[in-house]
């Protein structure tokens, strides 16, 4: 790296510290910045490894300056990025868009409608963090309606366990939905409907096979069963509830307009027979079962539904219910499309059915493990779910597709848990074992907390050997400061004690670093999404209670996991 470009990383990295400073009112984070730095200067990756080393100077200064100062600074350096945030501060209030229409209804009500095939990947969040925002701000309500209709072996079957799964994960990110429904609870229900639809003229059974109809529908031509009269209808829709029919046998279809410009809207199916029993005892015995456009919007308008966000892909479901709604004289929710979100960093793709397979080949260890893109996972690395509402919420209701930076919810989860977090030491595998020499302490002081003194020292015995990262260790007769110990010079195998004089690092440059005692660490097992690292731990870490988080210094955010009977520790790493 050159003097010119190790320049422009410098004062690139103090314009996004001192964003990242100023925006949350908080000291920078080499790890916040690290991600912003590299998204605008792709010619910057190249000297990933050397990176953090150059910025991390930068971020100290920057942390040392005042509140005033900080945004003096940014003023002078991106008047404009000052002003973005500014501008932001003056709209907290508007978190989200207004609600189309609104002011239109005495109480406002939105659905997240959840197939409870799985746990929810990152994607899924984005649904329950949006309406359970709006709710909030509207005083409104948020519904859960587990879209459970599809009892077909496959990706789409229900999951038993996974109904109390997707709720206590909606918990998890900090809603309580005001009603809770299980379509598979309400067939009963959805067969009325059917029948006043026959009655009206507005469906009809269907014998054709999918092929058979699939070229009449493309060629605008009506089915031969499409003029059968209401009464054959109710009686052969009759016999489909009864189960006389097998699959793919008999379908009820909704009458729409059979030239409709777009095919797929054109007397599209409202029910068909699945053989296969539902998972559910209350729902087993059932055959005849509703589409899922069908179900949903009749179940839209009898609970009360007033705004439906959904994917951009699925504008032709409100269409094709709108025929159902006409046929009953029914007022149609307002609905708002919005694009697919992306979640960077994650090679595993968002999907369950991914998900779930490499779980069942063994590639993943279930859906918490560290590398799926789950929130079972985020949750067991200690990423609370506050973190992630307010990283979806920020995504707004763009109809265009948009891109979550992991980085961003893992700025977010600092703020929150940094200043609980006690502070400890760990050294990664790739490690190199030194024996102290000369008259060093008896002990090491390092602070429980840099910013909270009330909470006291961590008292670490060095013994007579100490364990460093490869990567830290100097050159023969070079200097290192073991962070809360003190400065050592390197001669060969040995760590020769120099003193206490801390302007060896003030004015002289001495890199501070973390260490572990080599005779009396803890063997520590961190799980992470780039795959499992085996370290050691400072030996006070064996007290740290399982579900608390830490901050490994100079490595990052973890929680503790368990704590094995055998002297293993096991973490999760959350972020740096």
């Amino acid at each position: 790296m050159n003097d010119e470009l190790r320049e422009r990383i410098e004062t690139e990295a103090e314009k996004h510290a001192l964003v990242n400073a100023v925006k949350h009112e908080s000291e920078a984070d080499v790890g916040a910045v690290m991600g912003p730095l590299m998204g605008e200067n792709p010619d910057f990756r190249q000297h990933g490894d050397e990176i953090p080393g150059v910025i991390a100077p930068v971020v100290s200064r920057v942390n040392e300056s005042s509140v005033e100062e900080r945004r003096e600074r940014l003023a002078e350096l991106a008047p404009d990025w000052l002003e973005e945030i500014e501008s932001e501060d003056e709209g907290e209030d508007q978190i989200l868009p207004d609600l189309p229409n609104a002011e239109e209804y005495d109480d406002i009500r939105m659905r997240c409608a959840p197939n409870p095939n799985g746990p929810w990947h990152m994607g899924h969040a984005r649904m329950p963090a949006v309406i359970g925002t709006y709710a909030e701000e509207y005083d409104g309500e948020f519904i859960l309606r587990f879209d459970d209709t599809n009892p077909e072996a496959g990706v789409g079957r229900p999951m038993l366990w996974a109904y109390d799964e997707i709720l206590d994960e909606i918990d998890y990110l900090g809603f309580e939905p005001a009603e809770v429904y299980r379509a598979s609870d309400r067939l009963e229900t959805y067969y009325d409907h059917a029948r006043r639809l026959i009655e009206k003229g507005g469906a009809y059974t269907c014998s054709c096979s999918g092929e058979e109809f699939s070229d009449l529908k493309n060629s605008a031509e009506a089915c031969p069963h499409r003029d059968k009269d209401a009464e054959t209808t109710m009686e052969e829709f009759e016999a489909m509830v009864e189960g006389e029919y097998e699959s793919g046998e008999m379908v009820l279809r909704v009458r729409t307009d059979i030239e409709h410009k777009n095919p797929a809207l054109r007397d599209w199916v409202g029910f068909r027979i699945i053989d296969t029993p539902h998972p559910r005892e209350e729902a087993e015995e059932y055959r005849c079962w509703p589409m899922l456009d069908f179900q949903s919007g009749v179940d839209d308008h009898l609970t009360g539904v007033t705004h439906i966000i959904r994917g951009i892909d699925l504008q032709d479901s409100a269409k094709r219910q709108q025929f159902v709604y006409d046929y009953f004289d029914w007022e149609y929710p307002e609905v708002i499309h919005w694009g697919h979100v992306q979640v960077d960093e994650y090679d595993v793709k968002m999907s369950t059915s991914t998900i779930r397979e490499l779980i069942e080949s063994g590639e993943l260890d279930g859906w918490d493990d560290p590398r799926a893109p789950t929130i079972p996972s985020v949750r067991r690395r200690g990423i609370r779910g506050e973190a992630i509402v307010e990283a979806m919420v920020g995504l707004g209701t763009s109809t265009s597709n948009v891109d979550l930076a992991m980085s961003t919810v893992y700025s977010n989860n600092r703020e929150l848990i940094d200043d609980d977090a006690d502070r400890y030491f760990f050294v990664r595998e790739d490690h190199a074992d030194f024996t102290l020499a000369g008259e060093f302490p008896d002990a090491a002081h390092p602070p429980v907390h840099p910013d909270h003194e009330e909470r006291g020292t961590r008292d670490i015995d060095p013994g007579n050997r100490v364990r460093i990262e490869e990567s830290d260790v100097p050159a023969d007769g070079e200097r290192i400061w073991l962070k809360g110990f003190g400065c050592f010079r390197k001669e060969g195998e040995k760590l020769d004690y120099v003193g206490d004089d801390i302007t060896a690092v003030r004015e002289e440059g001495v890199d501070v670093i973390h260490w572990v005692p080599a005779d009396s660490a803890t063997l520590t097992q961190m799980r992470t999404p780039d795959g499992d690292v085996v370290g050691y731990a400072e030996p006070g870490f064996r007290e740290a209670d399982p579900d608390e988080m830490v901050q490994f210094e100079r490595v990052g955010f973890a929680r503790v996991d368990r704590q094995e009977a055998d002297d293993e520790t096991v973490v999760y790493f959350a972020h740096e």
